[in-house]
């Protein structure tokens, strides 16, 4: 809300009513201004030669009359904009029947006390500039308030602090409305992204309406025409009806066969962390039992009087670690084989997702090239009995001049409507393709993917223990340059 504050402190008002003759509202009054008033230049006109109900009027100047007090507007049921400014008023009263006022103005009058708007829930714009108000009060009914004045009245920053609350939590409220307005907007359009995205990673986007029918038709000038021919619209109808059930289902199944393949990727990498899991586990077991059977070597090898005893122990050492080393490798070798054989599985049933998958929408894609090819057959039968009519001058219908010029022999109107039936006919064989070739690229990559990944596994495996044995085997040469204890 807009609040218009020229100045805190009060100016004394310089009108002093008790010099001026007060006058009161009533129908005398009220009859002229209606008559009067400008913007409703017809209504006055009609009050004066028939008179005119008070409920027909929307708007009423009242300004500059010494209007003391407010009365006698219940009449104006139905009015929006009422103007009582430039009077002598004291009180705001006798509104209650205004509910539609949505502007009110009650600028330079004397009025001290806001009170007597709780009724006027609809008032955006209420103006109480220059008069004797001290304290801004009884305005909670007023929600729709989007612009007030309240400058030049004795407010003061310190005896008032309510006019800046007010003045800044309307400015809130607003700001707060159209914070949520553009995140309602936002969410509105990230819903339908997302929404639109789903449906391109299953190749069906815009399936589930008229889209592919439209495109056929978009670029077909020649269709445009042969819709005037008579018959045409119903069979049109029809033709559309069919032709979007059938983009209606593969729709359905395209979204049905994308939550099947995101399954099976699922499932498979599912079974693939666990596999390496317990790889893991066992390699991880492994290599505990080695370091338990080897704690304390170093003590030994240093309390050791014999310099054989000492050597037999650090080869018994390295053929451990030679051992260590092919147990983990083996188990590594033993791991490749496990994953490589769930990966074929999936292979496999990935290929017959993607195939099965194909299959059908190949065959529903069929389904609309029949409905194509047989609207095309009547199409051309309408054509060629419309010809025959107009060549015997029996064609009593209008149709548009280049409509009839499609009929001046059976070449020209045979070969326009061959061309639509081939512009049709791509768009099919198109959208078909699309479809089909972005569901072998997915599988080509989700496959290429899961191998690249083994590949990088294997490796990082295979040099994590190469390190792990090098580790050790360093420690074996320094154990081996330590002297025995004599």
């Amino acid at each position: 809300m807009g609040i218009v504050c020229s100045s805190l402190k009060g100016l004394k008002m310089n009108r002093i009513y008790d010099t001026i003759e007060p006058n009161v509202i009533d129908q005398e009054m009220l009859q002229k201004a209606v008559e009067e008033q400008g913007p409703q230049e017809e209504a006055g006109q009609l009050a004066k030669r028939e008179g005119i109900d008070f409920k027909d009027v929307t708007e009423l100047q009242l300004d500059f009359r010494n209007i003391l007090k407010i009365d006698n507007l219940w009449q104006f049921a139905n009015l929006t904009k009422l103007q009582l400014d430039n009077n002598i008023i004291e009180k705001i009263e006798a509104l209650d029947s205004l509910v539609h006022l949505v502007w009110l103005d009650l600028s330079f009058n004397n009025i001290e006390t806001i009170e007597g708007l709780h009724a006027l829930v609809k008032l955006q714009d209420l103006s109480l500039y220059n008069n004797r108000i001290s304290k801004i009060e009884n305005m909670d009914t007023l929600q729709e308030l989007q612009i007030f004045s309240i400058g030049n009245n004795n407010l003061t920053s310190l005896e008032n602090r309510e006019l800046a609350e007010i003045k800044y939590q309307y400015a809130i409220d607003e700001l707060k409305q159209g914070e949520a307005q553009a995140l309602a907007k936002l969410e509105e359009e990230q819903a339908k992204q997302k929404e639109l995205d789903y449906h391109k990673a299953a190749y069906v986007e815009y399936l589930n309406g008229p889209f592919l029918f439209e495109s056929m038709y978009a670029e077909d000038a020649e269709a445009n025409k042969l819709a005037y021919l008579p018959g045409m619209p119903d069979l049109l109808e029809t033709y559309r009806n069919k032709f979007e059930s059938v983009c209606e289902k593969l729709f359905a199944y395209g979204l049905e066969q994308y939550e099947k393949r995101q399954a099976e990727v699922s499932t498979f990498y599912k079974c693939l962390q666990e596999a390496l899991a317990a790889n893991q586990e066992q390699g991880r077991k492994i290599i505990l039992d080695f370091e338990n059977q080897n704690v304390g070597l170093l003590e030994v090898v240093q309390d050791m009087s014999s310099f054989d005893m000492a050597e037999t122990k650090l080869a018994k050492y390295n053929n451990d670690i030679t051992q260590l080393s092919d147990t983990l490798m083996m188990l590594e070798m033993q791991t490749v084989d496990q994953l490589e054989e769930i990966i074929k599985d999936f292979e496999r049933n990935i290929a017959d997702l993607v195939s099965t998958f194909i299959e059908n929408v190949q065959g529903m894609m069929a389904q609309c090239r029949d409905l194509e090819n047989h609207h095309h057959e009547k199409l051309l039968e309408i054509s060629i009995n419309t010809l025959e009519k107009i060549v015997k001058s029996e064609f009593e219908e209008e149709i548009p001049d280049d409509v009839r010029m499609l009929f001046v022999d059976k070449d020209t109107i045979v070969n326009a409507v061959n061309a639509s039936h081939d512009i049709h006919l791509l768009k099919i064989d198109n959208r078909e393709d699309d479809i089909i070739t972005k569901a072998n690229s997915w599988q080509a990559v989700v496959i290429e993917e899961v191998h690249k990944n083994e590949i990088a596994r294997n490796r990082s495996r295979v040099k994590e223990i190469n390190q792990y044995i090098d580790h050790l085997q360093e420690e074996l040469d320094n154990l081996e340059s330590l002297e025995p204890v004599e």
